[in-house]
């Protein structure tokens, strides 16, 4: 690089650890206390001024990455670029460092350089005229000043060189090691208003993507794909895409690799044609109904489940003309009556076996006749039993959905939410998403604001490739979880049956849970939670469960963590006493979800904590 044949007109310079940046903007001037004419502009040459300074955006060294910086400080190009060169202006000698740098610039001319102000008078170089004296050259008739700048000893030019240099090398390492990185150049001002940009877009944007990527295929984990949008090499795949004979996904809400492959593991899972991941749980069910019941139509479900579940089907459905039939889960009478009676609009019956909080068992496979020979689909919430623990689709059930958060992610760390069942089916909830948007403007013409606000709250929709990467894990090991799980319910459920502090406890395993027999012949366990009923009020219930030392309180269940809560609290504490109590929530009652933790523990704390009471 071409460097000024004249930089040893100037001073020696040295680093200096502290530099100040805070000098008066001035402007650039003749010899001190001198009238020389001067330029700053047109097509003369103000090259080896050290008033025309560098200087880098206030945001530069923050836009580079930790690693970048790290890597540059190895060579010195970090102390380079962040150091202010002290104002050596009296030094006759030069250091050591600047004879190197003007052994370089002895070497080589550099073309003059155009700075642009608009103002044109002629140039004075500081080496043709002895009587600056090294001093900082000055406009006629401005003040004197001394101030330090960042670059105003002597090879101003050539340190320019070589911050130049520096910053080519720390773009390199930028490339290398950040090739993410999302800005595409580096922008320096000069003082008086010269700038360049140095251009390395394209060299981080396209190598290594544009057409010729490499795809991870033989990694042992799925590859997160992070995109919003896919791309066709030239117009004729595009047209073979849209005329069926190429597949693609085209846009992100379509669907996504990494979301694919975490649908076709719980696909596998339950024994399913197709599998739609969705934000939620609670995302999933309410599409789901949204989707197969059309206005006007009719659904069943039962008294036991999760609460915002129950006032969705209470509170929104109405206000699209659809109606409910509520029965208790084990009601087959009520179920064959709600049939008879809406012969012509039963569209769906809908529950979760278990049920939450007191895991009560439907009959899938008897439900699932009586609906379908009178045209009616099933729809099975399986979350509490797992896909491990019982098929719901194998009994008979048209679909099953989960609450991905809980056993299928399984690390308290992850919402989402699945419906699984035939293509054809699962086609209709596909283009209801397609179209959600549309759909909540057309439902807010008939509902009130608070309710949509509760719908957006707990909808939105689709689930993120991140999450579905999450799920992917935490699937590879449910089996071992929920095998813990079980196993740890069911001794701590019969432990807690004969306790003297406990009323009743409710669990599919136990034979004195209305549906046991039940429970056996469609499961294959019966899940990681336990609920049960403490001898005292809500206060000492409480205090029961602040006694406890390993589970969280917390509204979930599933995890490898264990949560506890008090249904009374946590989930209808905005009911009064009476109210809850028409659920069935009494203030004593506690749902226990155990996670993976050593049974002794979790048994010696139970205890202990019952002994507080």
């Amino acid at each position: 690089m071409a460097v000024s044949s004249f930089a040893r007109a100037f001073p020696s310079f040295e680093c200096r650890s502290d530099p100040d940046f805070s000098r008066p903007e001035i402007p650039s001037a003749g010899c001190a206390g001198k009238s020389k004419p001067a330029i700053l502009g047109g097509g003369a040459a103000a090259h080896g001024l050290s008033s025309l300074i560098m200087r880098f955006p206030p945001n530069f060294v923050r836009q580079l990455s930790n690693k970048a910086r790290r890597n540059c400080s190895n060579i010195g190009v970090a102390q380079v670029v962040a150091a202010s060169w002290s104002n050596n202006q009296g030094a006759s000698g030069f250091t050591p460092a600047a004879k190197a740098v003007d052994a370089a610039a002895a070497a080589a001319a550099i073309a003059p350089v155009e700075v642009e102000t608009g103002v044109e008078k002629p140039v004075v170089a500081a080496a043709e005229d002895p009587s600056c004296n090294g001093e900082n050259v000055q406009l006629e008739g401005s003040p004197q000043f001394k101030y330090a700048s960042f670059l105003n000893s002597d090879g101003s030019v050539a340190i320019h060189a070589v911050l130049v240099l520096s910053v080519m090398l720390i773009a390199h390492f930028v490339h290398q090691f950040e090739k993410s990185l999302t800005f595409a150049f580096a922008h320096y001002t000069f003082k008086n208003g010269f700038s360049f940009l140095l251009i390395c877009g394209n060299s981080l944007i396209c190598p290594g993507e544009r057409l010729g990527r490499g795809i991870v295929t033989d990694a042992i984990t799925t590859p997160v794909v992070n995109t919003s949008a896919y791309f066709f090499k030239k117009t004729a795949d595009l047209i073979d895409f849209k005329e069926k004979r190429r597949a693609s996904f085209e846009y992100g809400r379509y669907g996504n690799y990494t979301t694919v492959v975490a649908e076709e593991k719980i696909s596998a899972l339950e024994g399913a044609e197709s599998t739609i991941l969705m934000a939620s749980g609670m995302c999933a069910s309410t599409v789901m109904l949204l989707a197969l019941v059309p206005a006007g139509g009719h659904l069943v479900t039962t008294t036991d489940c999760y609460r915002k579940t129950r006032i969705f089907i209470e509170t929104f459905l109405p206000k699209m003309g659809i109606t409910a039939t509520v029965i208790d889960p084990a009601d087959i009478e009520g179920l064959e009556s709600a049939l008879e009676k809406n012969n012509v609009s039963v569209t769906l019956f809908f529950t979760e076996s278990p049920t939450n909080p007191f895991l009560r068992c439907v009959d899938i496979e008897r439900v699932s006749k009586l609906c379908h020979d009178k045209g009616a689909l099933v729809c099975i919430d399986g979350t509490f039993a797992t896909p491990l623990n019982q098929k719901a689709l194998a009994l008979g059930a048209d679909l099953v959905v989960h609450s991905a958060t809980k056993y299928i992610g399984g690390h308290n760390d992850v919402l989402g939410g699945s419906i699984s069942g035939p293509e054809k089916l699962i086609s209709v909830v596909r283009i209801c998403i397609m179209f959600w948007a549309v759909l909540l403007i057309l439902i807010f013409h008939v509902l009130l604001f608070e309710l949509v606000s509760q719908v957006i709250m707990v909808n939105f929709a689709l689930v993120v490739q991140n999450a579905a990467y999450s799920l992917i894990r935490g699937m590879k090991t449910l089996h071992l979880r929920v095998q813990q799980q079980n196993s740890t319910a069911q001794r701590m459920a019969e432990i807690l049956e004969a306790h003297p502090k406990i009323r009743r406890v409710y669990y599919p395993g136990l034979a004195s849970h209305p549906e046991h027999e039940l429970a056996k012949k469609q499961m294959n366990g019966f899940g990681g939670v336990v609920s049960f009923e403490v001898d005292g009020d809500l206060h000492i219930t409480a205090k029961f469960v602040d006694a406890l030392k390993i589970p969280y309180i917390a509204p979930s269940f599933g995890g490898v963590e264990s949560i506890v809560d008090q249904p009374a609290i946590m989930s209808y504490w905005d009911l009064s006493q009476s109210d809850r109590a028409k659920y069935g929530i009494l203030d004593n009652l506690v749902r226990y979800s155990f996670g993976v933790e050593d049974f002794e523990d979790l048994k010696s704390d139970i205890l202990q904590a019952l002994e507080t009471i």
